[in-house]
Parts: C-alpha cells; structure tokens; sequence
C-alpha cells in the first residue's frame, strides 16, 4: 500500500468496513435485481463519501482526490456497481460544477450532491462520438435567453435514477473561423422538458449502476447554464476525464485487490486431493503474479492522484494508471475465476461478478487504446 497519513489511514479503513459489513453481504441481491441500492447510497451520503473532495463551504468534507481514490478503491473490491456510482457522482457529476461553475450554480447544486441526495450525470457519449469526443452531434442554439438542445447521448452513469438531479451536457453551440465546432457545457435539470431518459441498458455486468440512453428534443434551459465559458467545453472535458481516469483507476485496483482477497481466501480453504489447492505451487504463483498487478496498479494510480493534488501536470500519468490498472483487474478476475472452478461461474459468488463487471474497465473512462495514443502523444510520437 502506498504510504497514506493517519487521518487517511482511518478512512480507508472505515470505508473497507463498511464495505465487507454493508454492501457486500447485499450485493449480490440487488444484483439480481438490477435496481440501485438506495438506502447504501443514502449510507455512504451520511458517511459524507459524495463530499470528499468537495470544499467544506459547499457541505464538502475538504479532502483531495486521493481520499476520493481511497473510498473507492474500497468500494471496488465488493462492488464495482456501488463504486462507480460513487466514482461518476462526484468525479464527473460534481468536479466539472467545481471547477467550472459560477457561484450561483455551484451553491444551487453542489450541496445536495455533496450530501449524497441527489446524482448528477456527465452527458458526453454519444453513437459516434466517445473516443472521439470532437464528433459531438448534439446541438445548442441560443434562443433569446435559452439554450435550445437537440441530440441525443449514450451510456450515461446515473442519468436516470430516482435521485438523479442534474445533467451536466455537451453540445456544439457554434463554429469557429476554421470551421471546427465550438463546444460547450450546458446544465440540464432532470425532468425538463424534451428531455426523455430511455430505459437502462441490459448490460453483462455492472447491474446496480444506473445507466441510460438520453434524447434531447427541444429542451430549453435558461442562458445562464451555461458551465464555464461559452467554446471552452473540449478542454473542460478533456481535464474532466483525465481527472476521472485517476478515480477509475482507484476503481480498477480496488476490483484487482477484491479478487486478490477472494482467490487468496479460498486457495487456503478449499482441499482436493487431501490437501489446500493453495499448496500447488501453479495456483500458488497465478495468486503471486495477481499480488504483483495489484501492486503496480495501486503504485501508479496514487501517483497520479497525488500529482492531481500538487497541481502538477497528470494527464500522461492518468492514462497509465487506467491502461496498467484496468488490465490488471481483468487479468485478475480472469485468474480468480479459474481459481474457484466451477464456483467461479456463478453469480452468488463475487469473482463471477467481477468476471463480469471487469471488462467494462478496459473500455470506460477511455479504451485501452485511446490511453496508449495518450502516452504515445505524451511522448512525442504519432
């Protein structure tokens, strides 16, 4: 583990507990039900985890984004599904209002995200544009005093649950001399009109995470939603997902670590052949290589969560530590399946989750090859 402080330390640890003595025994219930645990997530409000890195003057708990990067590291080893939706809570629906809002919208919406009662949403993706965010088909035209946007987004985090508030959009709001889009933020409250959240995904893994498809059909809202200044959007979303990476990364590591813990668990336990399989030096050193992943991916996400902190430039180191740290929790749901056998196919078990839930973490926040062209730029090559 990285070396934390005491105060650190303590949270890290409170987290951990309340994940192996509340969202763990639940998770595979709600699981099957595919519903958002809402009473864990009013839980984790009260604990203050949505307000970790949010300003005490915003009903913050004034921490940095390494605590944000601890909570849900811990988070992770249980349930990816509650981590993310804490990850997108507060590093895409409230970071973006940080750093970006007037004073007037961060009062008005960063409070009862902080406390955990209401979600905000990062409406970025669309069909054809995600890697490339720069193909952004979703318009917004001033209109007197309001934006009017029409487009259509997918693969939304909590953009349609009962809690959900706000919906941070991107949208092109003109062109430029050259005749490149002009992009920009724009708030949309949940329930405005023209805005249609289509049912939730059918997806192979993540089923507690709200995630929907969203229509904007001439939805209205007032001039100053505007997030930021007007054509600043891509480089406001550009930092946005950088910083996200580094808490999808905490993500990652967290989910490597739960299969670690789970692999190591039943290694010891289970006896074939008169003797724990954990005494079979093969089984023994695929549980030594899971250990060493789970290192390395812990190593350099909390680099670049500290550089974040320093104010120093992160955006190479970013892409690293999603690149290193999701491989690392496929690689290791993977090997902790096989691991468990034929118990390691059913879904009451938590690596048969994480077997499912892992391979999203090689295409979220950036593929795997959008962070190998990050680093190969970083590095002055095509």
């Amino acid at each position: 583990m990285t070396t934390l402080t005491p105060e650190q330390q303590r949270l890290s640890d409170e987290v951990r507990a309340f994940a192996d003595t509340v969202v763990a025994p639940a998770a595979y219930e709600y699981d099957t039900k595919r519903e958002l645990p809402y009473d864990i997530i009013r839980q984790m409000g009260e604990m203050g985890l949505f307000g970790l890195a949010v300003p005490e003057q915003y009903g913050g708990q004034g921490k940095t984004y390494v605590e944000l990067c601890l909570a849900v590291e811990q988070l992770a080893r249980v349930d990816q599904s509650i981590a993310v939706t804490l990850e997108a809570g507060l590093g895409l629906g409230v970071m973006p209002l940080l750093r970006d809002g007037t004073e007037v919208q961060k009062q008005q919406w960063v409070p009862m995200l902080a406390r955990g009662e209401a979600l905000a949403a990062f409406g970025l993706t669309e069909a054809e544009a995600g890697s490339d965010a720069g193909a952004t088909k979703t318009t917004a035209e001033l209109d007197g005093d309001e934006w009017v946007i029409n487009g259509s987004k997918q693969f939304i985090t909590n953009s349609g649950s009962d809690i959900t508030r706000l919906i941070t959009v991107t949208a092109v709001t003109g062109r430029r001399e050259n005749g490149a889009p002009e992009l920009s933020a724009i708030l949309v409250p949940s329930g405005t009109p023209g805005l249609t959240v289509h049912p939730a995904y059918d997806k192979v893994g993540w089923h507690t995470s709200d995630t929907h498809p969203l229509t904007f059909e001439n939805v209205r809202v007032p001039r100053e939603n505007l997030l930021g200044e007007r054509g600043k959007g891509f480089a406001s979303f550009l930092k946005t997902l950088d910083e996200g990476r580094v808490a999808f990364a905490a993500l990652c590591t967290g989910a490597a670590q739960g299969c670690l813990e789970e692999a190591l668990r039943y290694a010891k336990e289970r006896v074939v052949f008169g003797r724990p399989i954990g005494d079979n030096q093969h089984i023994a050193f695929m549980i030594a290589r899971m250990q060493a992943r789970v290192h390395q991916a812990r190593l350099v996400t909390y680099d670049a969560a500290r550089r974040i902190v320093e104010g120093t430039p992160f955006s190479m180191q970013a892409s690293i530590a999603k690149l290193v740290s999701s491989e690392a929790a496929m690689a290791n749901a993977r090997d902790a399946s096989h691991i468990f056998g034929g118990y390691g196919f059913l879904n009451e078990n938590a690596v048969a989750r994480h077997y499912r839930d892992s391979k999203i973490l090689e295409v979220g926040e950036g593929t795997t090859e959008v962070q190998l062209m990050i680093i190969s730029r970083q590095l002055g090559l095509a």
